[in-house]
């Protein structure tokens, strides 16, 4: 027998299934845990799981910016199940080996595309191995596992069971008949086994009554409606085991040598793990905020909470949701040879350049399309020439010979309520006061994007203030003014100080999403490590009657084109990467 804490030996009385629990607030100065799924170590990393990161990395980052409270941001891999025992057999090598040097690509993976993880967990770490087996023994003393027959069809890539309405009969390579999974087209098999059951079918209310509390649980709303939708079917019992003789490579049961725990409970308690489960999560549990693919909605949205009532603890407070991405509108496939790699991806676009192109044309709610064409043509647009190309033009010696935060004119560009009345007395225009009005909105407008999980539009928003800056630019052509006439020079300053007001919010508003090339650009600014928080925050100072503390400061040195213009388009594709969606954890 496995040996375990005496704490998880435990066997209490029965206890009633706990009410739905009640979400605490999620305001600043409060304790934030977001991760994102673990990943499994069958493959590489593509493209999919890049984006998964790279949505909670933002998260992360913006959650930073906005002022005090502890903020933590988990990833990892999933190494266990069947799938990976049968990968390992036909590599020849021995699965732990396997774990080991998939997890180590998946790391450097996360740590090129600057993902700022503060915890990297692997399901093969005792800390995890302890946290599960703990688990299981809370799951067992409330009296919530039975063992039965249990039989059906069996999805090994997907590791999980499904009804007769979850499959299909497709043809297979060489026309055969055979059952695949509706949803991933993987082969099932019929299996019969004697497992562990978990009484899901009696949380099917609680479940129901804790959504229907928590209406931005889950988000964006349509994945909320789908749970729902769920909830209104009958809820069968869980296996949450398997038979050892089949499956090795997993977390045994305790106390039970015949059975080894179900990957995806070994894995979700992996949330658990990173919080300090079971000593210390209470410091952390349940500010939790999980990203996930909508591949694995059911076992984070309906499965997960649903243990954590079992165990006496409250489901976490956001589920974020996110949908697939395709190669030129087909599903990527290594039989196809369009599997991308994302190493490759940014030799070609650079890691901020891929990173904005993943985060500005993601839509969670729907699938996206990638190819090569498009990136370039975006990135080059939005990055090396609306906002690079800007930055270039108002601190070009030309136009600003002292290379100095220039000083801002009320005189030249008048407040007041009535835009028509201060137009006639200075020389700003009805345009300028809309772009003053536009940039003076953004932070607020995308701080509510991130927290409603539309990073895509957030990053729309700054696009189009970025574009509104270049026409105010190129419409007051400061190169045509004379810094020998006081009153020019006077509005030249004035115009030279209004664009770089703009390009210090767009610097700080990026810094999620590109943080290196916000970096050079606030440092071009002279803007310091200090200054650039979303708390506080104030656009363009002196238009408001208030000091500026940009006004004279002498701008950083000049280290060339902000963001270089991208070359023709080459693929990069993974040579073994492997056949399946591009999101997620298990189902990938």
């Amino acid at each position: 027998m496995l040996s375990l804490p005496a704490r998880c030996l435990l066997r209490p009385p029965r206890q009633p299934l706990p009410a739905p629990p009640r979400r605490g607030s999620s305001g600043l100065g409060r304790r934030w845990l977001l991760s994102t799924p673990i990943f499994y170590v069958n493959g590489p990393p593509h493209i999919g799981h890049l984006y998964s990161a790279l949505l909670a990395d933002a998260l992360h980052r913006h959650r930073g910016l906005l002022g005090p409270g502890p903020g933590r941001l988990a990833t990892g891999t999933d190494e266990h199940g069947l799938k990976i025992q049968q990968a390992a057999a036909a590599a020849g090598t021995a699965p732990s080996e396997l774990c080991a040097h998939v997890s180590g690509l998946f790391r450097d993976l996360f740590s090129r595309a600057a993902v700022s993880f503060t915890d990297f967990i692997r399901t093969t770490e005792p800390r995890h191995r302890r946290a599960v087996q703990c688990f299981w023994a809370a799951l067992q003393g409330r009296g919530l596992l039975y063992k039965d027959f249990y039989e059906g069809w069996y999805c090994t890539p997907d590791e999980c069971f499904l009804t007769q309405a979850q499959i299909t009969e497709r043809p297979d390579a060489q026309g055969r008949p055979c059952k695949v999974s509706l949803d991933s087209g993987h082969q099932v098999h019929w299996t019969k086994e004697e497992n562990y059951m978990f009484k899901l079918s009696e949380f099917q209310e609680p479940l129901r009554k804790w959504l229907q509390g928590n209406r931005h649980v889950i988000s964006p709303e349509p994945f909320y409606q789908v749970v729902l939708r769920w909830l209104e079917e009958d809820l069968p019992d869980l296996s949450v085991s398997r038979e050892r003789n089949r499956l090795q490579w997993g977390i045994p049961v305790p106390g039970d040598s015949t059975q080894t725990i179900y990957v995806w409970v070994d894995a979700l308690v992996n949330y658990l793990t990173v919080a300090g489960y079971p000593d210390a999560h209470h410091t952390w549990w349940p500010a939790a905020h999980h990203v996930v693919g909508k591949d694995i909605l059911k076992f984070h949205a309906i499965y997960w909470p649903a243990l954590l009532m079992a165990v006496g603890l409250d489901p976490p407070e956001q589920i974020y949701v996110h949908s697939h991405w395709t190669v030129r509108g087909q599903k990527m496939s290594k039989s196809l040879g369009n599997v991308v790699d994302p190493v490759a991806c940014f030799k070609q676009y650079t890691v901020d350049g891929f990173r904005y192109f993943l985060l500005r044309q993601g839509v969670p709610e729907r699938d996206c399309d990638y190819y090569e064409e498009k990136v370039i043509k975006l990135v080059n647009s939005e990055l090396a020439d609306a906002l690079g190309g800007l930055l270039n033009r108002c601190t070009a010696p030309s136009i600003n010979p002292s290379g100095i935060y220039p000083h801002f004119s009320e005189s030249c560009f008048r407040k007041g309520s009535d835009h028509m009345d201060v137009e006639a007395s200075g020389r700003a225009l009805a345009e300028d006061y809309e772009l003053i009005a536009s940039v003076d909105r953004l932070p607020l407008q995308v701080t509510d994007y991130f927290e409603h999980f539309q990073i895509y539009k957030a990053l729309e928003s700054v696009v189009t203030c970025v574009r509104q800056t270049n026409g105010f630019f190129q419409r007051h052509a400061p190169w045509k003014l004379c810094r020998d006439n006081p009153a020019e020079k006077c509005w030249l300053d004035t115009v030279l100080h209004v664009t770089l007001e703009c390009l210090r919010i767009y610097g700080i508003l990026l810094q999620p999403v590109i943080p290196a090339t916000a970096e050079k650009l606030l440092s071009r600014l002279s803007i310091k490590p200090e200054e650039r928080a979303f708390t506080g925050l104030t656009f363009l100072p002196r238009y408001h009657g208030k000091p500026c503390p940009f006004e004279g400061r002498k701008l950083g040195p000049d280290m060339g084109a902000l963001f270089p213009r991208l070359e023709t388009p080459r693929s990069w594709l993974v040579t073994d990467g492997e056949e399946g969606r591009w999101v997620g954890a298990h189902a990938v």
